[in-house]
């Protein structure tokens, strides 16, 4: 006998099976992957990453940082692959992909508790509790039938309320380039303020080099986007065209801000700096770090080989973009992770307007372990917001329904502390400290 279903096999569904099946549920997870595919994922492995490798800062005293210890302290499966299988990256926690996607994919398939069907669920699942956890490439048939439940549900509990339920944004993807093809003799490696030791290989430019990939990115083709589509991209992860035609000095104080580094040849800091991250193990694949874009492939072979040490870069991965949908969380979301119009369904993972691979990976352990709670006759529970995880569901469930984004965890989100600290740092401290003594204990 099944007593959950979850639908979706990335990281939100992925660590949703996990917490239900250790809490005593018998599920079923469903993958459409490999029957049907998605334009962006590449392989049929449980909790791909289809963007970047880098699951951002694990510094004790960074939200991100905050959010691993909370997931950790709930026996994430996500969290325990990302250790088994981390890779350097100074003070962040990147992962080799491949290995990683396999390790979870192993451990669900070797649970006892968990069934994995390789199939598409084009309708909401009668059994109940479901979780659906569908991602930011829901299939366009779920995704109808998904929005035909919402505007149903919005007409008859708010007939004022705008029932276009269902919004979207584009992702935009970096590319990967061939480690061996990186001029080392231009390139060099180090991590900004010496963090984490030479994690980074930095491509340093000078202000008229700069200056010249500026506007050769300006003039550049670009990828087409549908006419009907409007191209909204989310905030936290913009193409480098977007953040070029903001102005010259954009793209030099976002990803290609030179602060922290020394060029060893000059012993100076470059005018601007393009950063290259391992995106696995053996250092054979290196991810150009917030490169996402929609450059023709021809116009980025062309610009990017102007950047100094890539001169002959042999492309891995072209950037590209896809379309992410979402949901209007505040107006259908509790923080239980339970939809309004039906107790018994859950949504878990960017399909909620989360934004980040351990942000999806947190709503889907919340979602698994109240599923678990619900079959067992108990309340579920929302998590406190003075937490990393607590925070992101709150904000997502009480935004602007009509001005709704998808949202990283960050300090923000967090409410004031009671005795208010001055210093950054120290407060920062404090805020992580509240959190992990508010953490419940949660079985």
């Amino acid at each position: 006998m099944i007593d959950v279903v979850v639908v979706g096999g990335g990281l939100a569904g992925s660590e949703a099976a996990w917490q239900a099946a250790e809490r005593g549920a018998s599920v079923r997870l469903y993958e459409m992957r490999p029957v049907s595919s998605t334009p962006a994922h590449k392989t049929d492995r449980l909790a791909e990453l289809v963007c970047s490798n880098s699951l951002k800062s694990d510094s004790p005293d960074d939200c991100h940082g905050l959010l691993k210890r909370e997931l950790t302290s709930y026996g994430s499966v996500i969290m325990a692959a990302a250790r088994a299988h981390a890779i350097p990256a100074g003070s962040a926690l990147a992962v080799d992909r491949d290995a990683f996607a396999a390790e979870v994919t192993a451990r669900l398939a070797q649970h006892p508790g968990i069934t994995i069907v390789r199939e598409e669920i084009k309708a909401i699942p009668e059994e109940k509790p479901v979780i659906i956890a569908t991602g930011p490439l829901t299939s366009d048939r779920l995704a109808g039938v998904l929005r035909d439940r919402f505007v149903d549900f919005l007409a008859s509990a708010d007939p004022s309320a705008n029932t276009r339920d269902l919004l979207y944004f584009y992702d935009a993807i970096s590319p990967i380039i061939a480690g061996d093809s990186i001029d080392r003799t231009v390139a060099f490696a180090a991590s900004r303020y010496d963090k984490g030791g030479d994690d980074y290989l930095n491509c340093p430019m000078t202000r008229e080099e700069y200056r010249l990939f500026w506007q050769s990115i300006l003039d550049a083709e670009l990828a087409p986007i549908r006419p009907f589509e409007e191209a909204r991209y989310f905030e936290g992860c913009l193409p480098i065209e977007v953040l070029a035609a903001r102005g010259e000095d954009t793209l030099r104080f976002g990803p290609m801000k030179p602060v922290g580094l020394i060029d060893p040849v000059t012993q100076r800091q470059p005018y601007a700096v393009m950063q290259l991250r391992m995106e696995n193990r053996e250092g054979t694949m290196y991810n150009m770090v917030g490169f996402q874009t929609r450059l023709k492939w021809d116009e980025q072979r062309r610009i990017l080989r102007t950047i100094p040490g890539l001169s002959s870069a042999e492309f891995l991965r072209y950037g590209s973009i896809h379309r992410n949908t979402f949901i209007a969380a505040p107006a259908l979301l509790q923080e239980t992770m339970q939809y309004k119009g039906d107790p018994g369904i859950f949504l878990a993972g960017q399909l909620t307007g989360v934004e980040g691979y351990l942000e999806s990976a947190g709503s889907g352990l919340l979602a698994g372990i109240n599923a678990a709670r619900l079959l067992r006759g108990e309340a579920p529970v929302a998590l406190p917001p003075t937490t990393a995880l607590g925070s992101l569901i709150h904000h997502i469930c009480h935004a602007d329904p009509h001005a709704f984004q998808p949202m990283n965890v960050n300090f923000g989100l967090l409410p004031p502390l009671d005795t208010p600290v001055r210093a950054k740092r120290e407060r920062r401290q404090a805020m992580v400290a509240r959190a992990l003594r508010d953490l419940p204990s949660l079985t």
